[in-house]
């Protein structure tokens, strides 16, 4: 499974679905586990996003699927970034 860190920002839209129904988090986490993609570790943030998502996916074609479905939503607004753990980094340059 590849490694992925999504950062997300709330639309106004999305804003008012997380105030009125914090727990809309947990639905979603469900539903990227029915896409193949599981949150691993979540944080939310101050700054300029608003969550940042570890998660696990067989491929980049699974995170442009789960990408795609999230955003046409309205809600929030994705920036997808593939990682690799610090020990395959350090193989891969020898």
């Amino acid at each position: 499974m590849a490694i992925y860190v999504i950062l997300s920002k709330l639309t106004d839209e999305g804003r008012r679905t997380i105030k009125s129904k914090p727990q809309r988090i947990f639905e979603v986490n469900k539903e990227l586990e029915g896409m193949g993609v599981k949150v691993k570790e979540q944080f939310a943030l101050l700054g300029p996003y608003d969550f940042l998502n570890i998660v696990e996916a067989p491929d980049n074609e699974t995170i442009l699927r789960m990408s795609v479905e999230l955003g046409a939503r309205g809600s929030v607004q994705l920036l997808s970034i593939p990682a690799i753990t610090i020990d395959k980094f350090i193989a891969g340059v020898k």
